[in-house]
């Protein structure tokens, strides 16, 4: 008993983010946005104040592509917050793993809403940053209460493609672990 009061006492001062699974290895160049019907993302598809799932980094395998830490939330801004811009500006991609309890959240549009949230355990996030600003997830320390993001740019033809993260806490952050927001 000794031993696992022990082990449970330290548990919280792990660093976990060195054991969680980072989806992209090592992803070079820039990919394109592929939304779930194959198309690529482009400005014109993509409704303001919408949002759609996406698999980032894609691969060959369909098994691999159905794992929750390859999930993204793509969003398209609603028009107060820039989102009927035809830029860059006007898209958000963040993990949809939930910095709680890894549960897959949702943005919701509806008027009143346009947050994302946790079905699990209610926490809630903001479209422009991906900081927790309710729930479970907003107790959390720094980068434990900030989303990982993917950064995105904009063709002369529309379409949007992914840069390549760097993954860390100080960058584009590490799914399921977070990152720090820079002010």
């Amino acid at each position: 008993m000794a031993a696992a009061g022990t082990v449970m006492t330290f548990t919280p001062f792990v660093d976990w983010g060195k054991f969680l699974p980072n989806p992209a290895g090592n992803v070079s160049g820039r990919a394109k946005v592929e939304l779930p019907d194959g198309n690529q993302g482009n400005i014109n598809n993509i409704d303001v104040n919408s949002s759609v799932t996406i698999i980032y980094p894609k691969s060959d395998d369909p098994v691999l592509n159905k794992e929750a830490f390859r999930t993204w939330q793509l969003i398209r801004l609603p028009a107060e917050l820039g989102g009927d811009r035809n830029d860059a500006s006007a898209f958000r991609i963040f993990s949809m793993i939930c910095l709680h309890l890894w549960c897959l959240w949702k943005y919701f549009p509806e008027e009143g809403r346009k947050r994302g949230e946790c079905p699990c355990h209610g926490s809630m996030y903001d479209p422009m940053t991906g900081k927790a600003f309710a729930g479970p997830a907003s107790l959390q320390g720094p980068p434990s209460n900030v989303l990982p993001k993917l950064d995105v740019e904009v063709d002369s033809s529309g379409n949007l493609w992914i840069l390549p993260p760097t993954w860390g806490p100080n960058a584009n952050g590490i799914v399921g672990y977070g990152r720090f927001l820079k002010v």
